[in-house]
C-alpha cells in the first residue's frame, strides 16, 4: 500500500510528474527552498478490476531558521476499498490503512551544496479473508527506526546533481488461524540523478533507483534497478509548468499553476509502482495526485 501513498509523498507531486527522480528536484536536501509554506495533498489510485487506494495529507514548512535551515512536517492517512487479490494462489478480499508522520530537515551548506535528512514514523494494517471462507487474516506493521538522507550539488543555474537514500525498517506481523508469526521487513532505496537546463525554463532529468527489500517472516529478498527520466518546461512567466516522464516503468505527466501566493500541482501516473507490486492488485491502474500549496510567508509580508 505504501507505494501508492507515503512512497509518493516522499518524492513530492512535482517530482512524480517529472519522472519520479527523487534524487534531484524531489530531494530532501532542497526543503529549504520551500520555506514558509503549507500544503494539502490528495491521491487516488484506481485499478481496472475495481481495487482502489486513496490518501490525504497535510504539511507545513517552517520559515528559514539558523543559516537557512528549514523543517517540514507532514501527516498522512491512507485507506482502501474492499481490495481483491491472490495470496499463495488463493483469492482473498479485505481492506487496509496506513498512517504516517514524516519530518524533513534541510539547509544549504556552501558552494551549491545542500543536505537534508528524513525522519519517519509509519504503521500499516490490513484485514482480509479468503473469498467464501471463514478464516481471517490480520497483517500489521509496527514501527522501527526509519529515515533517510539526501545531498544535492548545484554548481550553476544549469546543473543539479543529487543522491538520496531511504532506509525503512518495520516489524511485520501476521495473525491467522495458525497463530501469530512476525519478522523484520527492510526496504533500502537509493536514488542518483542529474538535471540539466538546456534552455530557459526547461529541465531534462535523468537518474536511477536501486531498491532492495527483505522480509524474515516470509524469507524473501528482492533487488531491482530501474531508470527515471523526465522533462519540464515553465511557461507564462513561471505561472504555468508542464512536465512528463517515466518513473521506473510507469509513464507520468504533470502540470503546475501558480497564482499569487497559491500553487496547484497535479500529477498523473499510469500503472503506478508496477515494477514493485507487479500485478498483485491488478494489471492496469490510473493514479492522480494533487497538491495545493500556500505561501503563508508571502501573505504575511504583504
Amino acid at each position: 500500500m505504501r507505494d501508492f501513498s507515503s512512497g509518493q509523498i516522499k518524492k513530492g507531486v512535482r517530482s512524480i510528474g517529472f519522472g519520479g527522480d527523487g534524487a534531484t528536484w524531489g530531494n530532501y536536501a532542497l526543503v529549504w527552498k520551500d520555506t514558509s509554506t503549507a500544503l494539502v495533498d490528495f491521491g487516488d489510485t484506481q485499478y481496472g478490476n475495481g481495487n482502489a487506494f486513496h490518501f490525504a495529507a497535510v504539511g507545513l514548512t517552517s520559515p528559514a531558521l539558523w543559516h537557512g535551515l528549514a523543517v517540514y512536517v507532514v501527516a498522512m492517512a491512507q485507506g482502501t476499498n474492499q481490495v481483491q487479490f491472490d495470496m499463495k494462489s488463493s483469492p482473498v478480499v479485505g481492506s487496509g490503512s496506513d498512517h504516517a508522520i514524516f519530518s524533513k530537515i534541510a539547509m544549504p551548506i556552501a558552494a551549491g551544496l545542500s543536505a537534508g535528512i528524513l525522519l519517519a514514523y509509519e504503521t500499516s494494517a490490513f484485514d482480509a479473508a479468503p473469498r467464501g471462507g471463514a478464516d481471517s487474516l490480520h497483517f500489521e506493521t509496527r514501527w522501527r527506526p526509519s529515515g533517510g538522507f539526501g545531498v544535492t550539488w548545484q554548481p550553476n543555474a544549469m546543473i543539479l546533481m543529487g543522491f538520496r537514500a531511504l532506509l525503512n525498517r518495520d516489524l511485520d506481523r501476521l495473525n491467522d488461524s495458525a497463530g501469530a508469526t512476525e519478522g523484520t521487513a527492510r526496504s533500502n532505496e537509493y536514488r542518483l540523478g542529474m538535471s540539466v537546463s538546456p534552455w530557459a525554463g526547461a529541465l531534462l532529468d535523468a537518474g536511477g533507483t536501486w531498491l532492495t527489500r527483505s522480509n524474515t517472516r516470509t524469507a524473501t529478498h528482492t533487488s531491482e534497478l530501474e531508470p527515471n527520466l523526465g522533462f519540464e518546461q515553465t511557461l507564462a512567466e513561471k505561472h504555468l509548468a508542464v512536465r512528463f516522464g517515466v518513473d521506473e516503468t510507469s509513464p507520468t505527466a504533470g502540470v503546475t499553476v501558480r497564482i499569487a501566493s497559491c500553487r496547484l500541482d497535479l500529477a498523473y501516473v499510469r500503472d503506478m509502482a508496477s515494477s514493485r507490486v507487479q500485478t498483485l492488485f491488478g494489471r492496469t491502474s490510473n493514479s492522480g495526485i494533487a497538491t495545493f500549496t500556500l505561501d503563508y510567508g508571502g501573505l504575511l509580508h504583504h
